[in-house]
């Protein structure tokens, strides 16, 4: 287990390098985003995806999301991207927004019981977005045990996760410090799954629909 120090030049380099070598051999890294620090493995490495899971203590049926590099990943992971989706990534990528959307069939990954669905994101973060876009798709969940509180910081994350994570990147305190915003895409309407920082209003401009036919939900 490492902590690197991302505000530092050289550190942050040598720390970067280290979490892609980590998540290239199936394990485990501590990573910054806009929203809050994440526990993240290869999308496509299922042993690694289940180790994820059994570091926060969470079962299958709670599904990890996948965060992306770049928008134009997601037309290699959807079965066909709706125009709301398009919409809203135009509008709040990167952000704190996630997409819960139909994944191709042909996806050769296990994320849990996701019933042929993926919910996507895109973090406004450089630390983020750098590994992002050297490794590909990550499985990306809170970086907290199942039912404590989010980390805001690598620190909080080591507390909770000790040595079930190989590389820590140390970035500073979240910005947002809360969970992204959940849309819903895979059903005939939208629907506001969890309220984040980014309002149901905002999504509902975007989408050029009334707020309250969003259903927003509590988390």
């Amino acid at each position: 287990m490492t902590v690197f120090d991302c505000s530092d030049p050289q550190q942050r380099t040598t720390g970067i390098a280290s979490a892609i070598s980590a998540l290239k051999g199936g394990r485990l890294v501590v990573l910054p985003t806009d929203t809050v620090y994440g526990i993240g493995a290869d999308a496509f490495d299922g042993t690694a995806v289940a180790s994820l899971l059994a570091a926060k203590g969470r079962g299958r049926d709670m599904p990890v999301p996948v965060l992306v590099g770049s928008w134009h990943t997601v037309d290699g992971l959807v079965y066909s991207v709706p125009g709301s989706a398009r919409d809203l990534i135009r509008a709040f990528w990167p952000g704190a927004l996630s997409l819960v959307v139909r994944q191709a069939p042909s996806l050769q990954w296990d994320l849990g019981d996701a019933n042929g669905t993926v919910m996507l994101r895109m973090p406004l973060h450089p630390v983020a977005i750098e590994l992002l876009r050297d490794v590909g798709p990550m499985a990306v969940s809170s970086a907290n045990v199942s039912g404590r509180p989010p980390a805001v910081t690598a620190a909080d994350a080591q507390a909770q996760l000790g040595d079930h994570v190989e590389v820590y990147l140390e970035a500073g305190p979240s910005a947002r410090q809360a969970a992204s915003t959940i849309v819903d895409l895979t059903g005939p309407t939208p629907r506001v799954l969890r309220q984040g920082p980014i309002s149901a209003q905002a999504v509902a401009e975007v989408l050029g629909v009334d707020a309250e036919t969003l259903t927003p939900t509590s988390d």
